[in-house]
């Protein structure tokens, strides 16, 4: 026997058992010793050392047969939190969930400046703030996860956040040279796509998620992991070009996705429209249940672009789900059926398309539960929403 075979087995099997454990809620260990094929014996023996470690409780459940109540485990929720943050033009938002997934506090700080010494020390001062709320459990802040809008490396450097004109900024080592803990940097693409796979999808191994805000970004779950390509750059779908010599844009190019597709191209386009008049979600609402004409072209121009690069992308990844996550697209009547009128290609394949049911929290709600994974070693993590 190859030294340390007994120790890797004991660590798989821990894992498989707080892989079901999470995605079940709670479960006895006869049907845990089912659901993992493991025996009684080496539930038994797992289940002990996670009891002592105060990452499982026991819950007696209501019991009307004759026998023996059930006793079922589920996953301590209070004995740690994660925190993720979403860092993006204007605000970053925090939010703090237990290791359930569930959040239980958040909060958004205006950000007036683009400074990376302001933000960083933004960002140090919350944190430690966050630490100091949740010392006194067991283990404290389990995690901690940043969502950036922009490129982000597999060395976990930020290349470059346009909004910010941030370049090659070690964020991730200054944090942690002061903090003294692991801090992740990922891009918020990819944690929305993370968020619609743990809470929603728990069956699919493709799933990409096409998030529409100020920009467009393609988060991408390929065989239950993150597709980042060789730099870590994968998923800048926005700045696939459309139209050839049309608008130009930031990276150079002209013509690109999002200068036609994002919600940034609604707004400015309506703002005009509207000759400077203020343009809000929810004024955009009140405009359609009105009947506006000039906002409903504008809704449907977005829709016929959004329509062009969808197809693109179905063709080159044959995604099993894709979630849009646009708050326009909730706004507007039978978004998705207008999509699927401009999906006319034979060969264009994909099983589901849906509205993301989360939003704009999916990056924070992504960047949690990044943080649950990592800490509770598990391969694939699926969690019950709320």
């Amino acid at each position: 026997m190859v030294t340390g075979d007994a120790s890797y087995i004991k660590k798989m099997n821990r894992s498989l058992i707080m892989k079901h454990i999470l995605q079940e809620g709670m479960i006895s260990r006869a049907e845990l010793s089912k659901a993992t094929a493991l025996t009684r014996a080496t539930i038994s023996a797992q289940v002990s050392d996670l009891l002592d470690e105060e990452l499982l409780i026991e819950k007696n459940m209501e019991y009307n047969l004759v026998g023996r109540k059930p006793i079922m485990l589920s996953i301590h929720a209070e004995a740690g939190y994660a925190l993720g943050i979403d860092l993006e033009f204007g605000r970053v938002t925090f939010a703090v969930a237990n290791l359930q997934g569930s959040i239980v506090a958040t909060d958004t700080i205006p950000l007036e400046s683009t400074l990376y010494e302001d933000i960083l020390n933004l960002l140090l001062t919350s944190i430690r703030s966050y630490q100091e709320r949740y010392a006194s459990c067991r283990y404290g802040i389990v995690g901690i996860v940043i969502g950036v809008h922009g490129l982000v490396s597999t060395e976990e450097v930020i290349h470059y956040i346009p909004s910010f004109d941030w370049h090659d900024v070690a964020l991730k080592n200054d944090l942690e040279k002061t903090l003294g803990v692991v801090v992740h940097l990922e891009n918020n693409a990819n944690l929305s796509a993370f968020a619609e796979r743990t809470f929603f999808h728990h069956e699919t191994d493709n799933l990409l998620c096409v998030t529409l805000y100020s920009g467009i970004g393609l988060g991408m779950m390929i065989n239950h992991a993150f597709f980042r390509g060789q730099d870590g750059f994968a998923g800048e779908i926005g700045h696939m070009i459309i139209v050839p010599d049309g608008h130009p844009c930031s990276c150079g190019n002209k013509g690109c996705w999002e200068k036609y597709a994002s919600e940034a191209s609604v707004f400015g386009q309506l703002r005009a429209d509207k000759h400077g008049a203020a343009v809000t979600y929810e004024q955009i609402d009140r405009w359609l249940k009105e009947g506006d004409t000039e906002v409903h072209e504008a809704m449907k121009t977005y829709i016929y672009y959004l329509s062009i690069g969808l197809n693109n992308i179905i063709n080159i990844y044959n995604p099993e789900i894709i979630v849009l996550d646009s708050e326009l697209l909730r706004l507007y009547p039978n978004s998705l059926g207008e999509i699927r009128q401009h999906m006319h290609s034979r060969i264009s394949h994909y099983r589901e398309m849906e509205l993301s049911a989360t939003g704009k929290q999916s990056c924070v709600l992504g960047a949690c539960a990044l943080a649950i994974q990592k800490f509770l070693q598990v391969p694939t993590l699926n969690l019950r929403q709320g």
